[in-house]
């Protein structure tokens, strides 16, 4: 009875190595993952965070001008006559 327990016993470098051969199959399967696909894609997200940022400015501008600068029309804020004038006004035009 001894002896079938010293055979089947292993000695400390056989497992260390059986170790290092068990952690290398490890990281050769994670190396050969198939690449993530994502849901969302990172230029869809580009995409996204720049029409949040100019849907902020614009809902920020009208903000600005009927509360801030009391003005009247909140929309008139976003036409082109609007920002002239106040171009001409910085410029000293008018």
């Amino acid at each position: 009875m001894q002896r079938a327990n010293v055979i089947t016993q292993e000695k400390p470098n056989q497992v260390k190595q059986r170790r290092r051969v068990n952690r290398h199959e490890e990281e050769k399967q994670k190396r050969t993952k198939a690449p993530i696909r994502r849901i969302f894609p990172i230029w869809l997200r580009l995409i996204v965070i720049f029409l949040l940022a100019v849907f902020a400015l614009i809902i920020g501008m009208i903000i600005g001008y009927t509360v801030l600068g009391d003005g009247t029309d909140a929309l008139e804020v976003l036409s082109f006559d609007f920002w002239k004038r106040v171009l001409d006004m910085i410029r000293g035009v008018e």
